[in-house]
């Protein structure tokens, strides 16, 4: 999964269900820098579903933006379900969306740890109204790979999310 056609029909998808339910999206990222926010705005008509997204790279970043606790970065890492989760509820609530996604992993190919090697992602979703969720995958492959399937992975949460 994650050819470019691929991802552009999953991102087609998203919108459509998004824009079904009458929802804006934000997207708080961190390890694919953006990529996920790109392939929802390569669909014409995205302005009616896609409000924001923020590239949180930094921990300053996710701490500025997106109102994640420097005790939580200290105590968890950034790569982890508290961190994620705190970056997709910053997102939802600073772009008064209803519905946002947040990603942070090690994409490599550097930067793995036994604990958290590197292909593993976090994704947390938060929504205006109603509970959020948040899982963890571990993806194969170089930077690159890691990051498509990261990205693929994240428009089947937020089609998955619409339909429910």
């Amino acid at each position: 999964m994650g050819s470019d056609e691929e991802l552009y029909q999953l991102a087609a998808r998203a919108g459509q269900a998004l824009q079904t339910r009458g929802w804006r999206v934000a997207l708080a990222e961190s390890c694919t820098g953006g990529w996920v926010a790109k392939l929802l705005t390569d669909i014409a008509g995205s302005s009616r579903w896609f409000e924001r997204g923020y590239v949180s790279y930094s921990n300053a970043a996710k701490q500025q933006a997106l109102g994640v606790a420097g005790e939580t970065l200290v105590a968890f890492g950034a790569v982890s379900r508290e961190v994620v989760e705190q970056m997709a509820t910053g997102a939802c609530m600073a772009a008064g969306a209803d519905l946002a996604l947040a990603i942070s992993g090690v994409a490599g190919p550097e930067g793995g740890t036994p604990q958290k090697p590197v292909g593993l992602v976090w994704f947390a979703l938060a929504r205006r109204s109603g509970p959020g969720a948040s899982e963890q995958r571990q993806f194969a492959g170089n930077r690159d790979a890691v990051r498509r399937q990261a990205s693929a992975h994240a428009l089947q949460l937020l089609i998955a999310a619409a339909a429910d």
